[in-house]
């Protein structure tokens, strides 16, 4: 490993990462790295503590995303530990939000698959579903404009008539809607369940979502160390290399 007083050119840097020295001067310039140091000619003269603030974000980004990972770089080199800190903190519970919300479209698919809920033989008004689900009557129509729902109507006066498989189609959308599942996601779905046939796609979409959400997890908890090694001072340590030789495309030592 270099010692702190190497000089080092913004091609050097570039190089221990995968990336373009452009992209080293705008990481600079964003914070992202620490001040670099200037020669009589106005060139930047970087060291080993900024090939250490590299590496330490390229293994950020791998599982916070190049957004989160500059603003923690950012807070850090700003001197606010305890804000980069609460930025970490910020992005596990958002994907521990995100589990969560899978876990639940699990459920519903489950509750789906199943008997209907309950509902009267005349069926809900949209103002009924709506309060049985907590969504305002504007999110049905919206659906129902999207191609989800397709209330019947009642004779005569024309409003919205929600039956039992109704209701379990948008108890389905709210829940897969909680989870940010888009639109054209959910249509497969439902069509799936009214199909009432094999549902193994459906399951297999949804694992390899919960596969994805752990892959990320995975990579959170290897920025997180880079992160406290780079904070110790001890360098990002053998995972960041490996994740900027990964995403340079070159093999691991």
């Amino acid at each position: 490993m270099p010692n702190d007083d190497r000089r080092l050119r913004p091609v050097d840097l570039a190089r221990s990462a995968g990336i373009s020295t452009q992209q080293v001067r705008n990481y600079e310039d964003a914070g992202v790295l620490p001040p670099a140091g200037r020669t009589g000619s106005g060139y930047r003269v970087f060291g080993d503590a900024h090939r250490r603030a590299l590496l330490t974000h390229r293994a950020l980004v791998r599982g916070y995303g190049p957004t989160d990972a500059a603003r923690i770089m950012r807070t850090v080199h700003a001197g606010d530990v305890p804000g980069a800190l609460a930025l970490v903190d910020a992005a596990h519970a958002a994907l521990h939000a995100e589990r969560a919300a899978l876990r639940a479209a699990v459920e519903a698919l489950e509750a789906a698959a199943g008997a209907p809920a309950p509902v009267p033989r005349a069926g809900l008004r949209i103002g009924e579903v709506a309060a049985l689900l907590g969504v305002r009557t504007s999110a049905l129509r919206v659906w129902e404009a999207a191609g989800l729902l397709t209330p019947g109507r009642e004779p005569g006066t024309g409003y919205r008539r929600y039956g039992p498989a109704e209701v379990r189609d948008a108890r389905l959308v709210h829940t897969l809607r909680r989870a940010h599942h888009l639109f054209d996601q959910i249509r497969p779905v439902l069509a799936e369940l009214r199909r009432e046939g094999d549902r193994a796609d459906l399951r297999s979409a949804l694992a390899d979502r919960a596969g994805s959400l752990t892959a990320r997890s995975r990579a959170m908890l290897t920025g997180a160390a880079a992160l406290d090694g780079y904070l110790d001072g001890s360098g990002p340590g053998d995972a960041a290399r490996d994740a900027a030789a990964t995403d340079a495309g070159r093999p691991r030592p």
